[in-house]
């Protein structure tokens, strides 16, 4: 599940990206997530002290996306939020079409999803999915003892639906290690940063 700060980071670059905001407050950040401020106010020192954000007598504003949207990428630690895989020997869309509902695309998945393209063939399939979930994606995935093609991460609650946004995917995609999630980070670099 996404640390805490993961969350505030994933926020502010969502609504960015969204709507180009570019200016937050901390105190509206640590009600919108029930965290306190001190909680908000740590996480967003580094990107302070980067020149990420500037701070401003009635909050901060977003002042390079980039370095914050990169920030993210290096502090998002995906295998700690992988709480099971296994291995289908079925095409990546097959395995797409038999994932429980209430699951949220990554990677691959998620931007075929979001761009309806891919600029890779892949064979691995992420999703997130509550805790309540995994019983469910147990059944439907078996365990097995081969090389894993199925990732399934822990959801946190304020996640979305289906696939997950452009910064959460862009953090995703840092943290893979296939050869091919170069090429889905580059492509996904150039919607972002055209």
């Amino acid at each position: 599940m996404l640390r805490k700060k993961e969350v505030v980071y994933r926020n502010i670059l969502e609504r960015y990206f969204k709507g180009h905001e570019t200016r937050f407050t901390q105190l509206e950040l640590s009600r919108r997530f029930g965290f306190s401020l001190s909680t908000v106010s740590n996480a967003l020192a580094p990107l302070r002290s980067m020149g990420a954000i500037t701070v401003k007598h009635n909050g901060f504003e977003l002042s390079d996306p980039k370095k914050a949207l990169l920030y993210f990428a290096t502090v998002r630690s995906l295998e700690k939020d992988i709480i099971y895989s296994t291995r289908l020997e079925a095409p990546p869309r097959e395995i797409e079409r038999l994932v429980p509902s209430g699951a949220v695309f990554t990677a691959y998945s998620a931007f075929r999803l979001i761009y309806k393209d891919a600029p890779a063939d892949y064979s691995e399939v992420y999703i997130y999915l509550p805790g309540s979930g995994l019983g469910e994606a147990k059944k439907r995935f078996p365990p097995s003892s081969r090389p894993p093609n199925i990732f399934v991460l822990e959801a946190d609650p304020f996640i979305g639906k289906n696939a997950v946004s452009a910064p959460h995917l862009f953090a995703d995609l840092w943290n893979i290690r296939s050869w091919y999630a170069k090429e889905f980070l580059e492509a996904l670099e150039m919607r972002l940063f055209p």
